[in-house]
């Protein structure tokens, strides 16, 4: 099934979002309900807290007194490892029934307040981060939950930064204007995003095959690109030996298609089929037929596995080669040395700009990609000699 996380700072409206896309037909799994949940009253989580952290965590009514345990839970280290170990696994187990009961093809929306501040943006396909201007959350919090001012903008520093957040958004929602506006981009991302996105991933339906089209750099190619990377890189786990931003994508100022082209570096082929199901699942389904690159300095082509990204709103080429395929390394090479020599830059854009407008009615990039080659084997004769000079390495 389709994995979004979706988070957001203290006040931000996470909710409004959270509730429109149940009202598509999401499934939501809230983290703080969760939390709740597994130390009502009654539950074999509250009795272990109070065997760990005294009666005196408990109101009158036998409920969890949040305030009295975290007096002592965050008193020191070992008490918040103690409260930890026995929610955690909880929540845990909790949050994977309850996403083992989702039909296989649901959205599944799992609400997460600290899914930056734990790290998870890669367990999901896709992260919504809704944002809010601070004075705006602040306000939210005074008026919703009757905080201080003080008490809500420590509250907020206490989180994640903007910047932590839009490391790991897919997709941003500002919440700050009128409800309307959020709510007309959530319909807008469900429809247009979200509903293509699962049927690919159920289906590991590749993309449509589309002519080339050549779009100004974007400088958050990189970024995009490390997203998409932390993914692949725990679907492939221990086989990987590396992951890499390649392409013209990856070379700052240069002109390009706007499709990340990333690298997996595995040990065999055999380690590259082993892994198509990961990384299917993880988000990426494989091509069909038989993939090659060009040889170079030798007769012959080198085989590799090509995977696709099945988000709709970041196209992706996964290009999977075993370290026995040398053009694992040329690509790095290539990637380093446009971008070290501005004027071999120039040139592969011309290149470029006048292949896209000849084959622009194609409805595919297989004759501009072939038609390049030839300046391309030229580059990397270029490419090694820079590479010895310089002392690069891979």
């Amino acid at each position: 099934m389709l994995r979004v996380g979706l988070t957001g700072g203290i006040g931000a409206g996470k909710s409004t979002v959270a509730a429109r896309l149940a009202e598509h037909g999401a499934v939501l799994i809230d983290a703080d309900r969760i939390a709740r949940e597994v130390v009502e009253p009654g539950t074999e989580g509250l009795a272990e807290l109070v065997a760990a952290f005294g009666p005196d965590i408990l109101t009158s009514e036998g409920a969890l007194d949040r305030q009295a345990l975290a007096a002592k839970a965050f008193a020191d280290d070992d008490s918040r490892l103690r409260l930890n170990s026995i929610v955690h696994p909880r929540i845990g187990a909790r949050t994977a029934e309850l996403m083992a009961a989702a039909a296989p093809d649901a959205v599944l929306v799992h609400d997460v307040p600290l899914l930056v501040e734990g790290n998870l943006a890669p367990a999901y396909h896709l992260v919504i981060v809704v944002d809010a201007d601070e004075d705006v959350r602040v306000r939210r919090l005074v008026e919703s939950r009757g905080m201080a001012e003080d008490d809500a903008r420590a509250r907020i520093a206490a989180q994640a930064d903007t910047e932590q957040r839009r490391a790991v958004a897919d997709v941003w929602l500002d919440n700050g204007g009128p409800r309307d506006v959020v709510l007309a981009e959530v319909d807008a991302l469900w429809a247009d995003r979200l509903v293509p996105f699962e049927a690919n991933l159920r289906l590991r339906r590749p993309r449509r095959p589309a002519s080339p089209v050549l779009v100004e750099p974007d400088p958050s190619w990189p970024r995009q690109a490390e997203r998409a990377l932390a993914r692949i890189r725990l679907a492939a786990g221990e086989r990987a030996l590396r992951v890499d931003h390649i392409g013209s994508t990856a070379v700052p100022g240069l002109l390009a298609k706007d499709v990340l082209d990333l690298q997996l570096t595995v040990s065999t082929l055999d380690e590259a089929d082993a892994l198509t199901d990961a990384l299917a699942d993880a988000g990426f389904p494989p091509m069909s037929g038989q993939w090659f690159d060009e040889a170079h300095a030798e007769p012959g082509r080198w085989e590799k596995r090509v995977h696709v990204g099945a988000d709709p709103g970041r196209p992706v080429n996964l290009h999977v080669r075993a370290t026995t395929n040398p053009a694992w390394r040329l690509a790095l090479l290539f990637r380093d040395w446009l971008s070290a020599n501005p004027d071999e830059r120039d040139g592969y854009v011309e290149l470029k700009r006048a292949l896209a407008g000849k084959h622009a009615a194609d409805g595919t990039t297989e004759h501009y990609a072939a038609e390049k080659q030839g300046w391309i084997g030229a580059a990397f004769e270029r490419a090694g000699r820079w590479a010895d000079e310089t002392g690069w390495t891979s």
